[in-house]
C-alpha cells in the first residue's frame, strides 16, 4: 500500500519580512547623495583638462571653458619659440636620466635588504623614508646648491638628474623591497644549485617577477622628474638646457599677464609625454605597489 505524504499547506510557511518603507527610502537616498557626490567630484577634476584640451586651439582663450574659435596660431608661436621644443628634449634627458638610475639602484638596494638579515633594516628603511619626506626640496636647496658647487656639477644636466635621484631613492627602495619579499627563496635556491651567481639571480628570476613594481617605479620616476620645477631652476642657470617644467613660466608678457594661448598649447604638448608612458605601462603591466607571489 502506498502512503502519500500531506502536502504542505501555504499557511505553514514563514511570513517573507519585509524592510520597513523608511529604510528603502534612506537606502534609495543615501544611493542618490553618492552618485551626487561622484558626479560633482567627476566634474570638478574634468574641467581642468577640457580647458586644457580646448583652450589651445581657441583664438582668444579665457579663464572658462566656451566653444573655441578653432586655430593653429598658438601651436605655430610655440613652436618658434627658440627655447620651447629645445626644453621638451632636455626635459625628455631629465626625466629618463633620473628614470634609470632610480630603477637601477633602487633595485639593487631593495634586493639587498630583502636578502640580507641586518640589525636594524626595517628601522633604516622607515628613517629613509620619513626623512625624505620631511627635508623636502625647498628645505635642502641650500646645502644642495653648495654641495653641487663644489661638485662643480652647476649648470649640468648630470647634477640635476643625481639631485633629482637622490630625493626619490628612499620612496622606490621602500616600494621595491616588498616586490622582491614576494619572490620565493626557493626559486633562487634552485638557481644557486645550477651555479647561478647573485646577479644572475636578479637579473633571471627577480627582476622578472618585480617586473610590474618596477614598471610602476619608473613612470613614477618618470613623472616627478618630469614635472620638478625648483631643482633644475636652481642649479641651471643656461636657458638653453631649461627643461619644460621652466620653461612654461616663460609664457608671460612684460606686464605679468599669463598668454593662456600659449600657455594652454605648451600645457598640451608638455602631457604628451607622460600620457603616453602611463597608457603604455598601464597596459602592459598594470600599477601595483606591492607584491603578487608569496612563498
Amino acid at each position: 500500500m502506498t502512503v502519500h505524504a500531506p502536502a504542505p499547506s501555504h499557511s505553514a510557511l514563514p511570513p517573507i519580512s519585509r524592510p520597513p518603507a523608511g529604510m528603502v527610502v534612506g537606502q534609495f537616498v543615501r544611493r542618490v547623495l553618492f552618485y551626487v557626490v561622484i558626479a560633482l567630484l567627476t566634474v570638478f577634476f574634468a574641467l581642468p583638462m577640457l580647458w586644457l584640451v580646448l583652450a589651445p586651439f581657441d583664438a582668444n582663450p579665457h579663464l572658462n571653458i566656451t566653444i573655441p574659435h578653432f586655430t593653429l596660431h598658438n601651436f605655430v608661436v610655440v613652436w618658434q619659440n627658440p627655447y620651447a621644443i629645445k626644453s621638451l628634449v632636455n626635459g625628455l634627458i631629465l626625466a629618463v636620466g633620473t628614470m634609470i638610475l632610480v630603477v637601477v639602484l633602487g633595485a639593487a638596494a631593495a634586493y639587498a635588504l630583502s636578502r640580507v638579515r641586518i640589525p636594524g633594516r626595517d628601522a633604516l628603511l622607515y628613517v629613509l623614508l620619513l626623512l625624505s619626506s620631511i627635508v623636502t626640496g625647498t628645505a635642502a636647496m641650500v646645502p644642495i646648491f653648495l654641495l653641487m658647487t663644489d661638485l662643480h656639477l652647476i649648470n649640468s644636466r648630470l647634477g640635476v638628474v643625481l639631485v633629482l635621484t637622490g630625493g626619490l631613492l628612499p620612496a622606490a627602495i621602500f616600494i621595491l623591497k616588498d616586490f622582491m619579499d614576494s619572490t620565493p627563496r626557493s626559486y633562487e635556491e634552485s638557481a644557486k644549485v645550477f651555479g647561478a651567481s647573485p646577479l644572475q639571480i636578479l637579473r633571471h628570476i627577480t627582476i622578472p617577477i618585480a617586473r610590474p613594481g618596477l614598471a610602476t617605479i619608473a613612470v613614477w620616476a618618470m613623472v616627478n622628474a618630469w614635472g620638478n620645477f625648483l631643482v633644475p631652476f636652481i642649479l641651471l642657470n643656461n636657458q638653453d638646457l631649461f627643461p619644460s617644467a621652466v620653461v612654461v613660466y616663460t609664457f608671460y608678457t612684460e606686464g605679468g599677464q599669463p598668454q593662456l594661448g600659449l600657455i594652454a598649447a605648451f600645457s598640451l604638448l608638455y602631457s604628451i609625454p607622460v600620457v603616453v608612458a602611463y597608457l603604455v605601462v598601464s597596459r602592459r603591466y598594470g600599477f601595483r605597489f606591492h607584491g603578487g607571489i608569496k612563498s
